[in-house]
């Protein structure tokens, strides 16, 4: 009889040899693919009565884990893109052992094809020209915290730089001098260099003057010179979007995040003509299929196209043929 393969060893290969030493992952990819398996190991101990240490990877079967998923769902709220994300940790443990377990292919071959679940995708949030114009007013420029929180706002909307790549970025990351340029590490470890506009230079240059606090590596830091969290950041977006809604009332039906911004960075580009391929190249996209979002999200580009095209004669009409049956049974299924 053979012997079970225990999943402990297995997983813990996944996450320092695969993730950590081949691939070299995010800490927040690391961080949610922790979650996923934390949640799922909970749920097959409850489910199996069986302890996460002496699971063994036989019981880790596509029912089970579709099991998981339904209780996700169900009973936490999860939505269809975070489920997803759960999948895809799933996913790519199965694929990792694939290559250590090749015995267990029929199994591995079930769980893998399990499908994502569909959802509808709503279009992006951005913000107007006026609105990034009052939000960036709102901050009061007299306080050092004022003039930190412009600073960051400003760059976000210029430059388009996930949160992520925000809160990490340091004084030794931008150069205002001669190809004024931001320098950082985005998603899949990739570098990137994004310029920087004339008005941006010019805070970034009084910014960086003023004395910083803590070792003075960061560039947006807190008062004891640490780096902000991500919660900190949000609810810093927040604050202002609320005192820059009382000159702009659009932005009181608007809930901004820093990701809202950085949509507003490529709406900018896109609307100004710039190249799909160059803005998937400004934001550290792996696909231009990702930018295909934003062509789908603005009105005035396709009120644009409407007006080039010759407008419909609506009052005349034509004689009715009626098309061949099977293609109607067809069109009719």
């Amino acid at each position: 009889m053979t012997r079970p393969t225990p999943l402990a060893p297995l997983l813990e290969r996944f996450f320092t040899d695969r993730l950590l030493r081949q691939r070299q992952v995010s800490a927040h990819t690391i961080a949610s693919y922790r979650d996923t398996f934390r949640l799922f190991l909970k749920f097959a101990h409850a489910r199996l009565h069986t302890p996460p240490a002496r699971l063994s990877f036989e019981a880790v079967d596509a029912p089970l884990i579709a099991a998981f998923l339904d209780d996700c769902e169900q009973t936490r709220g999860v939505s269809a893109r975070s489920l997803n994300l759960r999948l895809t940790a799933l996913h790519s443990f199965f694929r990792y052992a694939a290559f250590e377990t090749p015995t267990h292919a029929a199994q591995i071959q079930r769980v893998l094809a399990m499908p994502s679940k569909r959802f509808t995708r709503r279009q992006i949030a951005f913000l107007t020209r006026p609105e990034i114009d009052a939000l960036l007013a709102a901050p009061d420029q007299h306080t050092w915290f004022g003039r930190r929180d412009h600073g960051l706002l400003l760059v976000a909307v210029q430059t388009g730089l996930r949160l992520s790549e925000l809160t990490a970025l340091t004084r030794n990351d931008v150069t205002v001098g001669p190809g004024a340029h931001v320098r950082v590490i985005g998603k899949g470890r990739k570098e990137r260099c994004t310029p920087l506009a004339k008005p941006t230079i010019a805070v970034l240059k009084a910014w960086l003057r003023e004395p910083p606090p803590g070792d003075g590596q960061v560039l947006f830091p807190t008062a004891r010179g640490t780096r902000l969290s991500a919660d900190a950041v949000e609810y810093l977006v927040a604050k202002h979007r609320t005192a820059a809604a009382k000159v702009c009332p659009s932005l009181q039906h608007k809930q901004i995040t820093t990701h809202c911004l950085r949509h507003s960075s490529a709406m900018e580009l896109l609307q100004a003509g710039v190249d799909r391929s160059v803005i998937a190249l400004w934001l550290g996209h792996e696909s231009m299929d990702t930018t295909q979002i934003y062509l789908e999200a603005t009105l005035s580009m396709k009120e644009r196209a409407l007006a080039k095209t010759t407008p419909l004669n609506g009052s005349r009409f034509s004689r009715y043929r009626p098309g061949d049956k099977l293609l109607g049974f067809l069109n009719g299924l």
